[in-house]
């Protein structure tokens, strides 16, 4: 198991009903991480329309978990 912080933006926020939660995880990497959140939250986004950030850096779908790093989903935001 793998303990991460996880952190949410707009819709994304609205479908997990938070901001942020600290999440345990078996998955080995973000794209794993994200399927299991995605089954738990509903969330409507595919992975290919996100990016994804780790400690403040955007990083790959691949890129492996590591204890008590900040991972942040961020969907696409438009704007008027």
């Amino acid at each position: 198991m793998t303990g991460v912080q996880v952190l949410y933006f707009a819709s994304l926020r609205q479908a997990a009903g938070v901001d942020a939660e600290a999440v345990q995880t078996t998955a080995a990497d973000l794209a794993g991480l994200y399927a299991e959140l995605r089954a738990r939250h509903g969330f409507n986004w595919e992975m290919p329309h996100l990016r994804v950030a780790v400690d403040g850096a955007f990083a790959r779908w691949d890129d492996a978990l590591a204890e008590g790093a900040q991972v942040a989903f961020i969907p696409p935001v438009s704007g008027g």
